[in-house]
């Protein structure tokens, strides 16, 4: 009864420790995987403008700019709210991404995926029906065709909230493919977008470039794009895993 108990309990202790390596082993390889881009170091130069600042808030005299508090922890893209775009130093294929942003009022901007398609960010906040299609926060923005937009799809819901608060985008997208001559044999997608806890898109093709695209040439692998020159507008907490 005892030797058997202990053959048992042998075997349990076993087990056990095969089960937390593997554990171990997975959470690290997905650790590996998550890239953060939330210091300055992880985008290319010049990077104009941009900087690194603790916080941002509603300026009391002008709700459209933001008092900066120096520091660290938050990308901002200047005093004057207008510079040119952050780029990526890594390049990606199909990723997940955490987003975190804040805009002031009536502000613009938008995060390019591998550079070419964009996921707006804009002060939606109570707006009932904008512009266009994709114009919208969250929106994914239209491709521009024969001197119109074209293409651009709304979010499902405008959860966004008031600005000077923080959001969050999660994105789940999935890059075009080519053949090994370089012929590309199906769109890139967007798998998922969650805004502030809301499913606002799924499973979205993208048959090309949104408008402004960094190149109107399609690849397998390709930066983020953070827009700087639309208005001001702070990131934080950007991380990004690669899923191939």
């Amino acid at each position: 009864m005892t030797k058997q108990f202990s053959q048992s309990a042998f075997r349990l202790l076993v087990t056990g420790a095969v089960l937390l390596s593997l554990a171990f082993i997975s959470s690290s390889s997905a650790a590996q995987k998550r890239i953060d881009l939330s210091d300055l170091n992880a985008w290319r130069k010049p990077s104009g403008e941009w900087m690194a600042a603790k916080a941002v808030a509603l300026d009391p005299g002008n709700a459209e700019k933001f008092v900066i508090t120096p520091g660290k922890g938050i990308l901002v893209n200047g005093p004057k709210g207008k510079t040119g775009d952050l780029i990526s130093e890594q390049e990606f294929g199909d990723i997940e991404a955490h987003v975190e942003f804040c805009v002031p009022k009536h502000s613009n901007s938008g995060v390019y995926l591998m550079g070419r398609y964009e996921i707006k960010v804009y002060d939606s906040y109570g707006v009932e029906k904008d512009k266009y299609p994709g114009i919208e926060c969250g929106g994914i923005y239209p491709r521009w065709i024969n001197e119109k937009n074209v293409e651009g799809h709304s979010p499902r819901v405008n959860v966004s909230k008031p600005p000077g608060e923080w959001q969050t985008f999660d994105i789940t997208f999935r890059a075009p493919r080519f053949d090994n001559t370089g012929h590309k044999t199906s769109n890139a997608m967007v798998i998922k977008i969650v805004h502030n806890g809301k499913v606002i898109h799924e499973n979205v093709e993208l048959t090309g470039p949104t408008r402004g695209p960094m190149s109107e040439e399609e690849k397998a692998t390709g930066p983020i794009r953070l827009q700087g020159d639309h208005g001001p507008v702070a990131y934080r907490n950007l991380r990004v895993r690669k899923l191939n």
